[in-house]
């Protein structure tokens, strides 16, 4: 089992009769919009597939493990994603 990449999804799209170039543009087109969305802070919910939401990290003390040196880890966020019960069953009985 391989990993589904981006050009994967653009020959699904053209499976179903689209051109390649527009097939290739609406997928990047539905990427840029959830990364700008999340960029804006704004959750994006596709129903039945789950939500993307940004998380946010505080700033930490942490240890290097090569050194044992005590290092603050600054504040970040970074993106999430929640799967939908919908999905999960769907995952669970292999439909």
């Amino acid at each position: 089992m391989g990993t589904v990449t981006k050009n994967d999804l653009v020959k699904k799209v053209v499976a179903l009769g689209v051109n390649g170039n527009v097939a290739k543009v609406a997928v990047q087109s539905f990427i840029d919009c959830i990364v700008d969305s999340l960029k804006a802070g704004v959750k994006v919910q596709l129903s039945g597939f789950g939500t993307f939401v940004i998380r946010s990290r505080k700033e930490r003390l942490c240890r290097n493990p090569k050194t044992g040196e005590k290092v603050m880890v600054p504040a970040r966020s970074s993106p999430a994603f929640k799967p939908s019960e919908i999905l999960k069953k769907r995952i669970e009985h292999g439909k």
